[in-house]
């Protein structure tokens, strides 16, 4: 689970401050894809680096799998980061180097000091978890050889190598074809019932929206209402 709890983030201009996010709530909870939608400038990217503890607010609470994440240090946000959290940015990011495997057992191996058996735990699931998201078959390929969706699908295997509990999601389709893009979605979705993560999508392409199982309308900073539907 993830909770962001009447949250505000400032940004300095000038002599003036801009608030970017004005007292926000907001709860991902586990099996359920939650929308962050709006405009330009209405502050989705801000909620989203919130949630990944990659800024402070100013006020309010950030709680991830349970830790208040709002006064740790930069390097146990880091830890909490690597721990509970997988990321899904709007481009995939690969090493041109790696194959698609490599891509997926690099990440599985991070870690620090007492994660050996949970490393090798998670390594021998590599192929497992490239065969969910459809690449078992192009696992030796490169990015180069892979196509926009496939890379894709290569970051999301990636961001759940080490089975985070909270996986945020970054316009996924937004270099994409809408048959892509459905894909995409649908996997997103599929992943996050099996995996039982808490997810946050921040998306501004509605056509995908049935994919959501909830939505926030983010406008001048603020959740301006919430739709949700039963699966």
């Amino acid at each position: 689970m993830i909770l962001l709890d009447d949250v505000t983030l400032t940004y300095p201009d000038g002599d003036a401050r801009v608030t970017a996010v004005d007292r926000v709530t907001l709860e991902g909870r586990p099996g359920i894809v939650t929308g962050i939608t709006g405009p330009s400038g209405s502050g989705k990217s801000s909620l989203l680096a919130l949630a990944a503890t990659l800024i402070r607010p100013d006020s309010g609470r950030v709680i991830v799998a349970g830790t208040d994440a709002t006064g740790l240090s930069a390097s146990r946000a880091t830890a909490l980061r690597r721990d509970r959290i997988g990321i899904v940015f709007q481009q995939p990011q690969l090493l041109p180097a790696l194959t698609a495997r490599e891509q997926v057992r690099v990440m599985a191996e991070l870690g620090g000091p007492g994660r050996r058996e949970r490393r090798s735990l998670v390594r021998s699931r590599v192929d497992e978890l490239l065969d969910a998201v459809g690449l078992g078959a192009v696992a030796d390929r490169r990015p180069a050889q892979l196509s926009g969706g496939q890379r894709q699908r290569v970051a999301i295997a990636r961001a759940l190598a080490h089975e985070p509990r909270v996986l945020l999601v970054d316009e996924p389709t937004s270099a994409l074809d809408s048959a892509r893009g459905a894909e995409i979605m649908a996997l997103l979705s599929r992943l996050t019932r099996e995996r039982e993560t808490a997810t946050l999508l921040v998306t501004h392409d509605l056509v995908h929206a049935d994919a959501l199982d909830e939505m926030v309308e983010v406008a001048d900073g603020r959740a301006a209402f919430v739709t949700s539907r039963t699966r």
